[in-house]
């Protein structure tokens, strides 16, 4: 009962309080309200902040569709990961080292096509020169051209000849729509063409150790323990990283 009569008289305490603090005459605290609105902008720097963040998040969930399948990356990491494969080291090195080495050189290869985006679209852009549709017009065409030059022509004729629209004359006139999944499949055949010849001197090396081991009666022993500090030693006298690097990078020019 004591304690009882405590929590009463606390609860009373506190409720005179609050009404000594707040009144119940005082008017009521006013709320911030919040109104959304859209008008046209002139110029492209009037635009709000929550459009450009808008467009921000939109390009951020594009990028990596646009790294994988619209640059060079796809065939470096493809062919970095068959030479990890024919040496046979598991996980070194790691995934992790693979992609950021065929990102920085994908950066590399790409840059006198950003550059040029950079030049003749995003500047006179930013600078008002020319519209939003001509700067994403002009934006395309480095990047096309690109693309362009590492499509098979069977490959860009497969997807010319599937789409139901207007026939190009020219290769200016072709649909990016069309060009970005030749490029893609062609990429595929290059990567794995030249995988096939990096997996080829390995392949070799496991064989001669594989009949070696069986002419001397060790079949118990398995191959690929033994030819890995062979290839491991054959890939760094040849300075492998050197010359898989430069080829590939040769392979864009």
């Amino acid at each position: 009962m004591k304690r009882s009569a405590y929590v009463l008289i606390l609860i009373s305490v506190l409720w005179a309080a609050v009404n000594v603090v707040v009144p119940h005459e005082a008017s009521a605290i006013p709320v911030p309200t919040v109104q959304f609105g859209m008008e046209d902008a002139e110029e492209p720097s009037t635009l709000s902040t929550a459009l450009q963040v808008m467009f921000l998040l939109t390009v951020l969930t594009l990028a990596p569709s646009i790294l994988i399948l619209m640059t060079s990356f796809s065939r470096f990491v493809i062919v970095l990961s068959f030479l990890r494969q024919a040496m046979g080291t598991q996980q070194t090195p790691p995934t992790q080292v693979l992609i950021g080495l065929a990102l920085f050189l994908t950066f590399f290869v790409m840059s006198p096509v950003l550059s040029e985006i950079n030049d003749k679209a995003l500047q006179p852009y930013l600078n008002e020169e020319i519209t939003q549709s001509k700067a994403l017009e002009l934006a395309q065409t480095p990047i096309k051209t690109f693309m362009l030059k590492q499509t098979r022509e069977k490959d860009l004729a497969l997807f010319v000849n599937m789409d139901q629209g207007e026939r190009p004359e020219t290769l200016d006139d072709v649909k990016i729509q069309s060009v970005v999944p030749a490029f893609v499949i062609s990429e595929l055949k290059t990567a794995f063409q030249i995988g096939f010849l990096i997996y080829i001197p390995f392949l070799i090396l496991d064989m001669v150790v594989a009949s070696i081991l069986l002419s001397m009666g060790m079949m118990m022993l398995p191959p690929v323990l033994i030819s890995l500090p062979f290839k491991l030693m054959l890939f760094v006298m040849v300075d492998g990283w050197h010359l898989t690097v430069g080829s590939l990078v040769k392979s864009f020019t």
